[in-house]
């Protein structure tokens, strides 16, 4: 079952691409909040994406593309590792010249590659020696701590953890890791279904269960503890994609994807690390199904979510939420810090671009 949902994930036949109508955000003293497009010249469905700073950005995709960009957007660069029809759902970029990228499949199709020049040269540090494995995403801590998450594997979810930048890869104990509900497991939708915060903490989300759940540790995935979620679950429903802004403060968002597209339960937040969880009212949650999330970093309490049907901005910490787009990203992705910070989001046909904040 999971890989008839990746496949119709990937196929975007679920739901169609909305054509692309601004409706801008008018946040604190008039902000508002546009996306500007920046042509890529390739069809790829880019769910990997990765922001560096506002110049600074790399994407991945179908057909084993990975591209990069230098100048904002403005040029890009195919850097993809040579030879790879392989299926990119996540890349993770430490600055220009470092990256690193997952590939998503059953057995041994999940393989996570490494550059450390700029796409030049990749060399393979992982693949997934379980059959039933399924690696969905990953994230880093810092430019040397990471983790990756795999699907359930005899009844757990199974974790790969590197303390080398992603040179080499161990598969963690699952001693440490709660049992997997029936039917669950995690969405390769935008690589964020797990995240690192500071320290050695992390989080990931699950569908498909009785209900989602977040599971979180503090000690680089040795050991987990589990929250049940108050939004909806389902065979194509569940968290999506998490997101946060410090080590209390967090937000989720989902939906289902196998249907309409619409939002039931579909976004929540955390002020207590994810150990609990706040069901965003209907008439304050984003209306459609959400896939990506990010943290604006200029921001004091600014999310962005996006999907498939458009994007949405919360102000005040996931607590309610303000459509502003309805075009199609399936990832977005903040980083950098003062006049360098940028947001980027990404999604299929080749589409990237990045937020616009102005008055």
């Amino acid at each position: 079952m999971k890989t008839l949902r990746i496949a119709a994930l990937a196929a975007g036949v679920l739901l169609a691409m909305s054509p692309l109508v601004p409706a801008q955000a008018v946040g604190q003293h008039g902000v508002k909040y546009t996306w500007d497009l920046k042509p890529t010249g390739s069809t790829a469905q880019f769910r990997g994406l990765a922001a560096v700073n506002k110049d600074v950005a790399w994407v991945a995709g179908s057909a084993g593309q990975v591209l990069r960009t230098l100048d904002g957007g403005r040029h890009w660069q195919n850097v993809s590792p040579p030879g790879q029809a392989l299926l990119f759902r996540d890349v993770e970029a430490f600055d220009a010249q470092h990256a690193v990228v997952l590939a998503i499949g059953l057995g041994e199709d999940s393989r996570i590659f490494r550059t450390a020049d700029g796409g030049k040269h990749w060399a393979e540090t992982f693949r997934n020696a379980e059959p039933t494995g399924f690696y969905d995403c990953l994230d880093f801590n810092n430019s040397r701590d990471g983790l990756a998450l795999s699907d359930p594997v005899n009844g757990k979810f199974q974790i790969a953890a590197t303390s080398d930048g992603g040179k080499s890869w161990k598969v963690q104990s699952g001693k440490g890791m709660p049992a997997a509900l029936p039917g669950e497991f995690a969405f390769a939708a935008s690589g964020t279904c797990l995240v690192a915060g500071a320290g050695r903490t992390a989080w990931f989300a699950t569908g498909g269960g009785a209900v989602p759940r977040v599971f979180r540790t503090v000690n680089g995935g040795r050991t987990w503890k589990v929250s049940d979620s108050p939004m909806a679950s389902g065979e194509a429903a569940g968290i999506f994609s998490l997101s946060f802004r410090n080590q209390v403060h967090g937000v989720a968002v989902g939906g289902d994807f196998g249907t309409t597209g619409d939002a039931v339960k579909a976004a929540s937040y955390t002020t207590d690390g994810g150990r609990s969880w706040k069901l965003v009212p209907a008439d304050k949650a984003p209306k459609k199904y959400r896939s990506g999330s990010a943290f604006v970093p200029w921001s004091a309490a600014t999310f962005v979510a996006v999907g498939p049907t458009g994007s949405d901005v919360s102000l005040d910490g996931g607590r309610s939420w303000t459509q502003f787009d309805d075009g199609y990203f399936d990832s977005v992705e903040c980083a950098g810090h003062g006049y360098k910070a940028g947001c980027w989001g990404s999604g299929k046909d080749g589409r990237v671009a990045r937020l616009s904040v102005g008055r």
